[in-house]
């Protein structure tokens, strides 16, 4: 069992949320305005290099993730939870600040995308960095026999952020012209994620320390340890890598929604709200649930449900072409992704000692983010362009929940009510 030098009260909560959320803000609208993001920054006579250009500046965030989850992983591992927590904000607040000001390139040329990539890179960082050490504060500040619930209540982060970027979006595209958002209306909604930022500072600087550990873990847990873990980092890849694929193909479907079944920005806002809410619910009923039966079988069945639902609602969706559709179906896939996510998140920190707990995670959450969730709208989009099949993201997701499913099964159970739970310290040894 873990040795803490504090648990968490309620009230912190939303303390270590607050990065994640604002994470998850930041990527869905990013992608909802992935649109007038190309045109400001990567004006092209061909809509489709635009929005490509675009996709590919939101992806480059993500190449940096790796990086961002190793290092600060590790700052994590060595001087705590907290501190790193503190860091992780102040660097999104650099990059989301500056998303929202670089001028366009109209105005200053070739500096501006050059810029925004810049930007991108800063806070794929710093979102690299930041879910080792939250995950780690909660499991390790939650109860034991509740530790499910505890995470995944905060795993509800990034549906929240999702639902509340997706909300602006919405209000923006009602409130404002379709050149205004074009324009500069896009931006108001970057200014607004930044300014919670320096709350997110100061509720952090008031959270206690979760992590205590012996004197001697660099020598004993240091980076040759992760080589002990291999098979079971190796096998959380790729349910990572799942998880990722499908969560960013269903934030996708605002571009989905106007590109390709040529319904108006308002159903696709509209449709991604609803998915998120959905979502969040599905989050802490699979907490809930992993306490109670286990985070193995949860998982599991859960992306087996999915892996089998996604071609049948895609192809409902393609062929009805309408917003209750839409709604309807991605509602059903959101609360079957989610509740296999909701699972995952306390299974792999579990299966993790705690003095590598923060490298090891962040380094496994990053090059799956890094490889196929900051990919995936691209590749989808690409997939769409040279099939033609509207039907391509429902096959991507088929893919993907295949294999998350057969490297589930390799993993062992860890929640404490199950008999064969191996200990905390010692599950990936």
């Amino acid at each position: 069992m873990d040795t803490t030098a504090a648990r968490l009260k309620k009230r912190h909560v939303f303390a270590v949320m607050i990065g994640g959320i604002v994470e998850y803000y930041d990527f869905v609208v990013f992608t909802f305005f992935a649109i007038q993001i190309g045109h400001a920054y990567f004006p092209s006579t061909d809509p489709f290099a635009s929005l490509m250009l675009s996709l590919a500046t939101f992806g480059i965030g993500f190449a940096a993730r790796p990086l961002g989850g190793l290092v600060i992983g590790a700052y994590a591992d060595r001087a705590g939870r907290r501190p790193a927590l503190t860091l992780t904000l102040v660097l999104m607040g650099l990059a989301i600040t500056g998303m929202a000001l670089i001028p366009s390139y109209a105005t200053i040329g070739i500096a501006a995308p050059v810029l925004a990539v810049t930007a991108r890179l800063v806070q794929g960082f710093a979102l690299g960095g930041e879910i080792a050490p939250s995950i780690s504060c909660m499991l390790e500040g939650a109860d034991t026999r509740r530790r499910g619930l505890w995470v995944g209540f905060f795993a509800t982060y990034s549906s929240a952020g999702a639902l509340v970027g997706s909300s602006v979006g919405l209000v923006l595209s009602y409130v404002l012209s379709r050149a205004a958002l074009d324009a500069d209306g896009w931006r108001i909604a970057f200014l607004l994620g930044a300014l919670t930022l320096p709350l997110g500072v100061w509720l952090r600087r008031s959270l206690p320390e979760t992590y205590s550990a012996p004197e001697q873990r660099e020598e004993r847990h240091g980076w040759r340890s992760l080589g002990r873990h291999k098979r079971i980092l190796a096998l959380n890849l790729v349910t990572v890598a799942g998880g990722n694929i499908g969560f960013y193909i269903l934030q996708y479907t605002t571009t989905y929604a106007q590109n390709v079944l040529h319904l108006s920005a308002r159903v696709g806002f509209a449709s991604t709200v609803t998915l998120n809410l959905v979502g969040t619910i599905a989050l802490i009923l699979a907490g809930w649930l992993s306490d109670s039966v286990g985070r193995r079988p949860v998982f599991i069945w859960a992306r087996i449900a999915m892996a089998v639902a996604a071609v049948p609602i895609f192809a409902w969706i393609a062929a009805d072409r309408s917003p209750v559709s839409l709604l309807v179906g991605l509602s059903l896939l959101a609360l079957l992704h989610q509740v296999g996510t909701g699972a995952a998140w306390v299974w792999f920190a579990e299966m993790l000692p705690i003095e590598i707990r923060g490298r090891g995670y962040g380094t496994v959450f990053g090059l799956g983010v890094a490889l196929f969730g900051g990919t995936a709208q691209l590749v989808v989009t690409w997939l769409i362009h040279v099939t033609g099949s509207e039907l391509a993201p429902a096959w991507y997701l088929v893919a993907a929940y295949v294999l998350g499913s057969v490297a589930g099964m390799l993993l062992p159970e860890t929640a404490p009510a199950r008999s064969d739970a191996a200990p905390l310290r010692t599950a990936a040894a």
